[in-house]
């Protein structure tokens, strides 16, 4: 190798270690119709996390993730391939674009990826998600919780009575109705994680509904922890503050699109990428078999909730 080559190597190395730059606030006026599309949000959410690099913590295991097409979901489901699973992901008929391109990222990463759509509302489907997803890959080892609906409301008077079960359906019974499907699979050393929230612990004024079932989730979180401890199956949750997701983009308008995320110390808004990695942590016998019924706060330096 000669010297250039040998400085070129160097200087690769040294920028592959930079940090990851991430948009800052304010971000581009837009909306969406729920539930977002991925593929259409300015800027695209970061999900690849390219100074990542995988040590084969989740080699031969088999994920399933609700709400696996997008946002959260998506850059978990890519760093669980990059540590060597192979990943199924639950989503709507509407999200089918967003859902190829992780199916893709999946394959990419070397991993073998699944498809499986549907709406976690209905039990019936969330059991025949969890039995595809063990006839696809032979078990299943980890799930992850993380579908969810969203709707800010600026009165409880403007909550419908639909809108309330929608919310609770998708968010909190999807959740019981997965992992009680899941059990039936899960062995010893087995994870669940759930998606929580910060509203879930600080509460939120117009999202009444949301928050109720994201503080029923850490509930639900620390209890199946206890209930499960014996079996050698641990049960966590990560709960974010504001994440660049379509989640978001498609249920506030333009203006507050904008700042989504502007009022946390680090002033801007959190990508995938920068919580996946909590997911893996999680999911990884190496890193946390010793913590069951935690809930992760990711909340770009606020200190108030948790």
């Amino acid at each position: 190798m000669t010297k250039n080559q040998t400085k070129d190597t160097k200087n690769k190395n040294s920028e592959s270690k930079k940090p990851q730059k991430h948009p800052k606030s304010p971000m581009p006026e837009q909306h969406q119709e729920r539930p977002g599309i991925e593929a259409k949000i300015e800027p695209r959410p970061q999900y690849l996390a390219p100074n990542y690099k995988g040590s084969d913590k989740l080699k031969g295991k088999a994920a399933l993730i609700t709400g696996g097409d997008s946002g959260i979901g998506r850059a978990v489901a890519v760093l669980f391939a990059r540590e060597g699973a192979n990943v199924a992901i639950v989503y709507l008929p509407e999200e089918q674009i967003d859902a190829e391109e992780t199916a893709n990222h999946i394959e990419k990463e070397g991993r073998r990826s699944l498809l499986i759509k549907g709406d976690v509302k209905d039990s019936k489907f969330c059991r025949d998600a969890v039995e595809k997803t063990v006839k696809e890959f032979g078990k299943l080892d980890i799930l992850v919780n993380n579908a969810a609906y969203q709707h800010h409301q600026t009165s409880i008077e403007e909550v419908s009575d639909e809108q309330w079960e929608k919310t609770f359906r998708t968010n909190i019974f999807g959740y019981f109705y997965m992992a009680k499907a899941a059990l039936k699979h899960l062995k010893e050393g087995g994870v669940i994680i759930n998606t929580g929230s910060e509203t879930g612990l600080e509460g939120s004024k117009e999202l009444l509904d949301y928050s109720s079932t994201k503080g029923a989730i850490h509930a639900f979180t620390k209890s199946l922890a206890q209930n499960l401890v014996e079996k050698k199956i641990r049960v966590n949750c990560v709960a974010p503050g504001p994440i660049w997701t379509p989640l978001n983009v498609a249920d506030k308008k333009p203006e507050e699109v904008a700042e989504h995320g502007a009022d946390v110390p680090m002033k801007r808004p959190g990508q995938p990428e920068e919580v996946a990695p909590a997911y893996v942590f999680f999911a990884s016998n190496a890193d946390s078999s010793y913590i069951t019924g935690e809930i992760l706060t990711i909340l770009g330096g606020k200190t108030m909730a948790g």
